[in-house]
């Protein structure tokens, strides 16, 4: 683990997974909310032994990165965090001038991953899109809701087994995130209002993204973010109006949010590993 310091001073803790020889390319993931960068050591086992170099930041507010409360991102959080993801790009870039760096966010992190792009398309090689929505239509939906989270997104699992069925379907990757004490929270009220302007002016349209930008969107269909792939075939055809020509849409049937930690890892993790190697042969 290495740390760099952000913008606003904060020390952000950054995790690496590394192969015994030069890497064929750099994959930079962003987490999602209430979790932390250990839990993809399982995807970053898969791609380090096909040649990758896999790095995670433990975003401001989580893991490592936590100040005294989990979830506060401090003043202006939300685009700090985005802009942290861009900081780290440019130390990997340091590290490994030689090599293709994808970009890849889970939930929370392909949020910032979809804000990454509008300013900062050209520094990236290629992009992935896991458990993603359009952002405008989430928030819609958990206002019409009551803005209760949990309730939320359990919704859909009644009677539910505990207040996180809705992450997957493998009762034990349920009960190994209720237990982690660095899960389980939402951001500070302001950064998730942040966010959420965010998601209904700059992300809804995505037209400065660059079009040669290849992109990979994979999302189950019973995850409660997108409402039955609605949401996420929202966001996919706005990028696609936006011109991107290069564009893989994968969806899951049964599966829920954290499809990396579905019953289905291993089909979801050769998919991915089969659409990074896909030029290599």
């Amino acid at each position: 683990m290495f740390t760099f310091t952000s913008s606003d001073d904060l020390t952000i803790h950054v995790r690496s997974w590394l192969p015994e020889v030069e890497p064929v390319g750099v994959v930079q993931i962003a987490h999602g909310m209430g979790e932390h960068s250990d839990r993809y050591s399982h995807l970053a086992g898969t791609l380090v032994a096909l040649g990758y170099a896999v790095y995670a930041a433990d975003h401001r507010g989580h893991g490592h990165s936590m100040g005294a409360e989990p979830g506060q991102l401090g003043a202006d959080g939300w685009n700090l965090l985005v802009a942290d993801q861009v900081t780290l790009t440019g130390l990997l870039r340091e590290r490994h001038p030689a090599v293709p760096i994808t970009l890849f966010g889970h939930s929370l992190g392909s949020f910032a991953v979809q804000q990454y792009l509008l300013d900062h398309s050209a520094l990236v090689d290629e992009v992935v899109l896991c458990g993603s929505t359009a952002v405008d239509g989430l928030f819609d939906q958990i206002m019409a809701a009551g803005g209760d989270l949990t309730a939320f997104f359990n919704a859909g699992f009644q009677p539910t087994r505990t207040d996180a069925d809705w992450i997957s379907s493998d009762e034990a990757q349920v009960d190994a995130y209720l237990a982690d004490p660095w899960c389980g929270f939402a951001l500070d009220e302001a950064n998730m209002a942040q966010l959420a302007t965010a998601g209904y002016q700059r992300l809804a349209d995505p037209a400065a993204v660059r079009r040669d930008l290849p992109m990979y969107v994979m999302v189950g269909d019973q995850d409660p973010l997108n409402d039955q792939t609605r949401l996420s075939d929202r966001l996919v055809q706005r990028y696609r109006d936006a011109g991107l020509t290069d564009l893989t849409y994968r969806i899951y049937p049964g599966l829920r949010h954290e499809i990396l930690n579905e019953v289905k890892r291993a089909e979801v993790e050769a998919d991915l590993a089969g659409w990074l190697t896909r030029a290599r042969g």
